[in-house]
């Protein structure tokens, strides 16, 4: 049941720094991708982008358990004079290539490292994977980079949609409607695929069909998540993302190990 440990340290962290801001919503949303592609499915040499950059405190709580950034590090989350504060920081290149924020510019980025690998003679495959929200998807730079990606044909990159159906402030579906969608990503040359983003089963299944694929083209896993998953009073739903987090919230948390993995 270690998806339900993520979560809980996630509220743990966010009741002590006691912020609005720590975008809770938009980290369970995605908590359950950042398990999966971490701890089963990158390699030694892969890298990651988190284009959605506000959801770092699920990054941070992963790269704490392999032990990338220490527990004391973490404890400093949201303090004076932290490295660890709302979006990535800049100070772990290894560890985190690109400081986010600003939504639209982590796949550009990881289209120019995939693309790089590719120049790389005699050196096994590096695959990227960059995490995308499905707002994010309507930054025009999202869809150059997705040309740049099908026209050199990069295999090596993998993309990852948190489709959560939520903006910052509105349903995707009444803002611009969905960027989000197979079709589209079809459109620019993706071999696309869909998943239960919750479930690490469904998850893995994709990752396999992925690697089995012999086509040239860069992948793009669209995964279904719902905001604040596993908080029943605000899960799905807009203001999940500018919640601070009391005593109250933190145990409503639900703890059943199938509302994650059907």
């Amino acid at each position: 049941m270690y998806q339900i440990d993520f979560r809980k340290k996630i509220l743990r962290i966010a009741k002590r720094a006691n912020s609005r801001h720590c975008h809770i919503g938009s980290c369970l949303s995605c908590i359950d991708i950042l398990i999966q592609t971490f701890l089963h499915e990158m390699r030694q040499n892969d890298k990651f982008i988190l284009s959605k950059g506000h959801a770092s405190l699920a990054l941070f709580v992963i790269l704490q358990h392999l032990k990338k950034i220490s527990d004391k590090d973490l404890e400093t989350y949201l303090q004076n004079g932290t490295y660890f504060g709302i979006h990535t920081p800049s100070s772990f290149p290894e560890t985190i290539p690109l400081p986010t924020g600003s939504l639209g510019h982590g796949l550009s980025f990881a289209a120019g490292l995939a693309y790089g690998y590719r120049l790389k003679k005699n050196t096994p495959t590096q695959n990227v994977y960059c995490l995308l929200s499905d707002g994010e998807c309507n930054e025009g730079a999202v869809w150059e980079a997705s040309l740049f990606a099908s026209r050199y044909k990069l295999d090596n990159l993998i993309v990852l949609i948190d489709k959560n159906n939520i903006q910052a402030f509105g349903k995707t579906e009444e803002v611009l409607g969905d960027a989000a969608s197979k079709e589209k990503w079809r459109a620019f040359g993706f071999s696309v695929f869909e998943c239960n983003g919750h479930s690490l089963k469904d998850l893995k299944q994709t990752f396999k069909k992925i690697k089995r694929l012999k086509k040239q083209q860069p992948r793009v896993i669209i995964c279904k998540t719902k905001r604040a998953k596993g908080i029943l009073s605000i899960e799905d739903k807009v203001k999940s993302n500018y919640v601070a987090v009391d005593d109250k919230l933190f145990h409503e948390l639900n703890v059943e190990k199938e509302t994650y993995e059907k």
